[in-house]
C-alpha cells in the first residue's frame, strides 16, 4: 500500500501555489481559511455570500411591503388612518356618498325616518370614524327590526279583522238559519 509522505506535493497544494503566484488568492487568506472554525476560502466568496444574504433580506422586506400595501387597499376605509390621509375633497365626497346612502335607506322606511329625525334630548353626538361601519350596520339592523315589527303588527291587525269577520259570518248565518225555520 502506498503511503503519501509529508513532504510530497499534492495536486491541491500545487493548485493553491499557482493561485498564490498569479495573485488570485493570498497566502494569508489560505492560512485564515484553514485556521478559522468557519472557513471562507476567499473574500470574494464571503462577499458573494453576504450579497446573497442581503438580497434574501431585501426580497423578504419587499414581500412584507407588498402584504402591507394589500392590507391597506383592503382595509376598512372608514378607519381614522385612512380618512386622515385622504385629500379633503375625497374625504368629503366619500362622506357625502355615505350620507346619500343613509338617506336612501331612510326614504325606504318612512316611519323609521320620522323616529330618527327627532333629536333625543337635543343632543348631537359625533360618531368617531372608526365606528362608522358599526353605525351603518346598526342602522340596517334597526330598519330590519322595524320592518319586521310593522309586518307583525299588520299580521296581528289582519288576524283581529279576520276574527271579527268570522264572528260576523257566524252570527249572520245563524240569523239566516233562524229566519228560515
Amino acid at each position: 500500500m502506498w503511503e503519501p509522505s509529508l513532504f510530497s506535493v499534492t495536486p491541491a497544494a500545487s493548485l493553491l501555489s499557482r493561485c498564490v503566484s498569479v495573485g488570485a488568492v493570498s497566502q494569508d487568506e489560505i492560512d485564515a481559511a484553514f485556521s478559522s472554525p468557519n472557513p471562507v476560502f476567499s473574500t470574494r466568496l464571503q462577499e458573494t455570500e453576504e450579497m446573497i444574504r442581503n438580497q434574501k433580506q431585501l426580497d423578504e422586506l419587499q414581500l412584507e411591503l407588498e402584504l402591507l400595501k394589500m392590507e391597506e387597499r383592503s382595509a376598512d376605509v372608514s378607519h381614522d388612518f385612512h380618512l386622515a390621509c385622504l385629500i379633503p375633497d375625497q374625504k368629503n365626497k366619500r362622506l357625502q356618498l355615505f350620507a346619500c346612502h343613509l338617506l336612501d335607506l331612510l326614504r325606504e322606511q318612512r316611519t323609521l325616518r320620522q323616529r330618527l329625525m327627532r333629536p333625543l334630548a337635543r343632543t348631537n353626538l359625533p360618531v368617531p370614524a372608526h365606528m362608522q361601519s358599526f353605525m351603518v350596520r346598526s342602522v340596517e339592523l334597526m330598519m330590519d327590526f322595524v320592518a319586521c315589527l310593522e309586518e307583525k303588527l299588520r299580521s296581528a291587525q289582519i288576524q283581529t279583522t279576520t276574527a271579527d269577520s268570522l264572528t260576523l259570518l257566524v252570527s249572520s248565518s245563524l240569523r239566516s238559519l233562524t229566519k228560515s225555520f
